[in-house]
């Protein structure tokens, strides 16, 4: 659901009305790898589909194979055959749209690689009418970002076309965005070099998803949720992204991130500060992101004891899924034997400020788990039931409401109600809005609602520095800690949810993980 039909007065919440883009050129450094095919080239053309995107708009890819333009074209069209949801391609949409389909072959560190981009870029300002306006997009390994922004500068193809012609410029960094607290502060400085902190999108995929953007539209669009989103009515917060896949062919990558970096640090933290924030006086970039930044701000420094008390890391073991036999973590291709990366994480964070005190937030993530499945469930505080003693309301689970992430976009409550018949008798029922059913049409690609922000300079769906910066801070103190006590690392059975340790953690509080 696009935020512009939830407003009243659009200017006054900062919302779009009109998203008309400007002719640009999206220059996708990386352009033959993986998240270009299956999600860059797609949602690009999907927009194509749809008509915000002019006629002039243009893609330059840059990478290290010497392919020709019309090369680049065909591999673009079966990126797209392959990946989109909407196919098969319309013919007379891609005559358009591959016209604005351009390769510059280059190494990412060669400056005159870089010289011959500017050339081409200036050419299709000339001939396609695209006004200096681009954006750079880095769909590459994290170890390139720090140089590509270097030469970007250096060669001066990050500014516009020509001195004095309007024009603007932003670049797109995919996460993770630094390594650890040091490393993003160093990525930052390099990018500021060339760029502006307005100029700078982090992007993070989860933030496009229809079910994140309602999230602020359930909180703050409906009077019965705002008023009990608070200590006096929650009891607790749990917040799981499960995955049942293993490593996928991402051992290198996964090796030096694990669990708490590949998923604590950004998309978790992501979902815990939308579900945790305040009211934005607007529904601009910077009015959303302060509130954003406060929450995390509100998260107590973590003292190594607590950190033993109130993390988890564990291990996925050999065993078998759905009949099959699948490695241990340790036995996967490319992962050292004697690795200690977790592959699951839970733990238990407090927000101490006056609308959550008191109400624990417990996270968990891990991979090999039951099933794939992403979920914000927001547990609300149990009644006395002292009207029902003897109807079953020992056993009445409390009121829920859980916001589905993913697969299955929606929105669930649970609440109580009389069993038909004679007696008296109480039963947890559960009321259900699932985003594909209600509204008739399949929800478009986060990757496509975050790059026609992009285009439109809002800033609103990604990552501001201080964000980063105090994400990478808590997930710092909590390994530090974890490398200097020598913490253990549990196991757990592939296909489960998780090690016992897990379930420890929050029963020592008496509750229990939701039952996905």
């Amino acid at each position: 659901m696009d935020m512009a039909t939830v407003a009243v007065n659009p200017l006054r919440a900062g919302m779009r009305t009109a998203r008309t883009v400007e002719p640009a050129v999206v220059v996708i450094f990386g352009a033959t790898g993986d998240l270009t095919h299956r999600k860059l080239l797609p949602a690009l053309y999907n927009l194509a589909v749809e008509q915000p995107l002019p006629p002039q708009f243009s893609i330059v890819a840059v990478a290290r194979r010497p392919f020709t333009h019309e090369e680049f074209r065909a591999q673009a069209l079966e990126a797209v055959n392959t990946y989109s949801r909407r196919r098969p391609v319309s013919p007379s949409v891609w005559e358009t749209f591959s016209q604005g389909l351009f390769y510059c072959q280059s190494q990412f560190g060669d400056l005159h690689g870089y010289e011959r981009l500017g050339d081409l870029l200036d050419q299709i300002d000339r001939e396609r009418g695209t006004g200096g306006n681009r954006i750079f997009y880095l769909a590459t390994p994290p170890s390139f970002y720090p140089t590509i922004a270097d030469l970007l500068t250096l060669s001066g193809v990050s500014r516009r076309s020509r001195e004095g012609e309007p024009g603007w410029s932003r670049v797109v960094i995919e996460k993770p965005f630094g390594h650890d607290l040091a490393s993003a502060q160093a990525l930052n400085a390099e990018l500021s070099k060339g760029f502006r902190e307005s100029q700078i999108y982090r992007i993070d995929h989860y933030l496009g998803k229809e079910t994140v953007q309602n999230i602020m539209v359930l909180r703050f669009g409906n009077g019965i949720f705002e008023p009990i989103w608070n200590r006096q009515y929650v009891d607790h917060v749990e917040i799981t992204v499960a995955e049942s896949l293993g490593l996928e062919g991402r051992a290198e990558y996964y090796e030096e991130a694990g669990a708490i970096r590949d998923m604590i640090q950004n998309h978790m933290m992501q979902l815990l500060t939308l579900t945790a924030m305040e009211p934005p006086v607007t529904f601009g970039a910077d009015s959303v992101r302060d509130e954003k930044v406060k929450v995390l701000r509100a998260i107590p420094p973590l003292i190594e004891s607590e950190i033993a008390q109130d993390t988890v890391r564990a291990q996925y073991g050999p065993g078998l899924v759905g009949g099959a036999r699948v490695p241990g973590y340790t036995q996967e291709e490319d992962v050292h034997p004697g690795s200690s990366t977790e592959t699951y994480v839970a733990l238990k964070l407090n927000i101490e400020n006056w609308r959550w005190a008191g109400v624990p937030f417990y996270l968990r993530t891990g991979k090999r788990l039951t099933k794939r499945v992403t979920e914000i469930a927001i547990q609300f505080k149990r009644p006395p039931y002292l009207l029902f003693q003897g109807a079953g309301a020992d056993q009445l689970e409390s009121n829920v409401l859980s916001m589905r992430i993913q697969p299955n976009e929606g929105i669930s409550l649970r609440f109580n109600a009389k069993v038909p018949g004679q007696e008296m008798r109480l039963q947890s029922v559960n009321m259900d809005f699932l985003y594909g059913s209600a509204f008739g049409k399949e929800p478009p690609e986060a990757y496509e609602r975050l790059l026609l922000d992009c285009m439109l300079g809002d800033a609103t769906l990604f990552t501001r520095i201080d964000e980063t910066m105090l994400a990478w801070q808590l997930v710092d103190t909590i390994e530090k800690a974890w490398r200097e006590t020598n913490a253990p690392i549990a196991t757990y059975e592939p296909g489960s949810w998780g090690p016992t340790e897990a379930d420890a953690l929050i029963e020592r509080d008496g509750r229990t993980w939701r039952r996905l």
